[in-house]
């Protein structure tokens, strides 16, 4: 994934990326990857994650795993487990899913061990600076009122995907920056990259959009 843009597909819970519809789904992802040499990233529901991985190449990510490990943890979501079911990474805070900062970084320890790529969601500088100095693999700023807004942060709010990119350089320049919220367009992606991005973490411009596949060949196309 290395020196190319990122498109990071968060399937959250729509009924149109859930069983085999998250199969289709992240086949179109494999296909748009492949066609357009960009780096595609599919995250389903947790259940969906082996039959997912068992179906396409590209990366598959949990969004989100919980910083226990084996043992007494009924109901929970186990690094190892998500790894042993074929995903490759996981988000960990996305805005609907939030943590505190103590199990931000449980959560990382558990997927490093694991062997597990990380992407921690972020909402504004002040938490993009505190993500970074735990060293994730990315950083994904997604200011939450614009999420699912069709408004891009790149456009709304740039100073905030600018400022963070700054502030990671600084205090981890290792850690990789995404950005969310709103994005949904070729053009939404292109100004991200603009401001210093690896690329996008975006869910309803793709998965509810009336051509999915369309949608995303158009996210690739001005990069």
């Amino acid at each position: 994934m290395e020196n190319k843009p990122l498109i990071v597909l968060n399937f959250k819970t729509y009924a149109e990326s859930m069983g085999e519809k998250a199969v289709r789904m992240a086949k179109f992802c494999e296909e748009v990857s492949v066609d357009s040499e960009v780096d595609i990233i599919a995250c389903p529901q947790i259940p969906d994650i082996y039959r997912v991985a068992n179906a396409v190449k590209i990366p598959v990510f949990a969004q989100h795993i919980d910083a226990v490990g084996a043992g007494s943890y009924t109901g929970h979501i186990t690094a190892d487990c998500v790894r042993s079911a074929g995903a490759k990474g996981t988000l960990i805070n996305h805005s609907e899913r939030r943590l505190l900062l103590s199990e931000i970084d449980a959560a990382l320890q558990s997927a490093k061990k694991a062997g597990l790529t990380t992407i921690v969601c972020t909402n504004n500088i002040a938490v993009t600076s505190a993500a970074a100095a735990l060293s994730p693999d990315f950083v994904a700023i997604e200011p939450p009122e614009l999420i699912g807004s069709g408004n891009p942060v790149s456009k709304a709010n740039p100073e905030i995907v600018s400022g963070s990119v700054s502030a990671v350089k600084k205090i981890n320049p290792r850690v990789k920056v995404l950005c969310g919220a709103g994005i949904s367009t070729g053009d939404d992606v292109a100004a991200a990259i603009e401001l210093g991005t690896e690329g996008v973490l975006l869910a309803s411009g793709v998965i509810k959009a009336k051509d999915p596949k369309a949608a995303l060949f158009d996210l690739v196309k001005k990069i």
